[in-house]
């Protein structure tokens, strides 16, 4: 009887810190921009995307956590602005439309990332999958619809913003493939990051001094009276760096495919915590709806890698 190799400590624990930086990002935003109050979401991913700066240089330069890689043209560098804003986007909006809606029913909505992967691939790149592949995306897709209509705290605003989240997140991914396609331009995503943040933060910084008027003053003035924001702020944009770093460290320790796995394992232990802290009400039809779409993309990755 052949005896299964024990799971590394060292796996276990970077799996662990992917979870509890995910999670723990998604639960402080939320607490952040709807239950403190502070109704500032590009400034707060202002915050993470200049601490991702910071911390990505101390990583690659200082710590040397992976090698530093240099950008080989100025077309390669236009691709990774290009790259940023959209990234920019699907963060942005995401922070936003926690604002108006559930973490629970941000996850849902979050899971149908799969579905449009499938439409941008197929749109920008032709890309095509078995249809068994395809048939899978329905129950994503119903799953949401149905979640959506046993929502009791559903926002139509929030649930709009939330939808351009996950498709520029889909966009973002689609377009790296293709823009980074090539061996000479390819960069691991933790060298990606360390030029993508600065670049965000430089679009950033003028949208919050226009969309966000005054809002340095809103917040010394916060301070003033609760000194947590700064400390709320402080830690929510280290968790944002530390979700990239872990997520580079579980695809090193496992493999893509099992990141995807415990990804949608992690989107339901996130739905349970967010439930169990800021208990927003759910009904069972939410709840079913959210289960049919999480069956629905781990068909659609089992299939995928099926028919590929």
């Amino acid at each position: 009887m052949m005896m299964m190799n024990p799971i590394p400590w060292s796996t276990i624990g970077v799996v662990i810190g992917w979870y509890c930086s995910n999670i723990g990002v998604l639960l402080l935003n939320k607490y952040l921009l709807s239950n403190y109050g502070f109704k500032f979401p590009i400034f707060l991913t202002l915050c993470h995307m200049a601490a991702c700066s910071l911390f990505s240089y101390i990583g690659i330069s200082v710590i040397e956590i992976v090698p530093f890689q240099k950008v080989q043209s100025r077309n390669q560098f236009l691709k990774i602005c290009g790259l940023s804003v959209v990234f920019c986007f699907s963060v942005v909006c995401g922070n936003i439309s926690l604002r108006y809606i559930p973490v629970s029913f941000n996850q849902a909505i979050g899971a149908t990332t799969p579905f449009f992967t499938a439409i941008f691939a197929y749109v920008m790149s032709r890309k095509r999958e078995a249809w068994v592949t395809y048939g899978t995306l329905l129950p994503v897709v119903v799953g949401v619809v149905i979640a959506s209509g046993g929502e009791p705290s559903f926002h139509m605003l929030g649930f709009i913003i939330c939808v351009l989240a996950t498709a520029a997140r889909a966009f973002k991914s689609v377009l790296q493939d293709i823009l980074l396609s090539s061996d000479e331009e390819k960069l691991n995503s933790m060298n990606l990051l360390l030029y993508m943040a600065p670049i965000a933060v430089a679009v950033l910084l003028p949208a919050t001094l226009l969309m966000e008027e005054n809002v340095i003053e809103i917040t010394i003035a916060l301070a003033r009276q609760d000194i947590r924001i700064i400390w709320l702020l402080l830690f929510s944009s280290s968790l944002a760096y530390f979700v990239n770093l872990t997520n580079f460290l579980v695809t090193k320790h496992t493999s893509a495919l099992t990141l995807q796995v415990l990804g949608n394992a992690k989107g339901a232990v996130a739905v349970v915590v967010s439930i169990l802290i800021f208990k927003n009400p759910i009904s069972a039809i939410g709840m079913m709806g959210y289960a049919l779409t999480v069956i629905g993309v781990i068909l659609y990755s089992e299939t995928k890698k099926r028919y590929s």
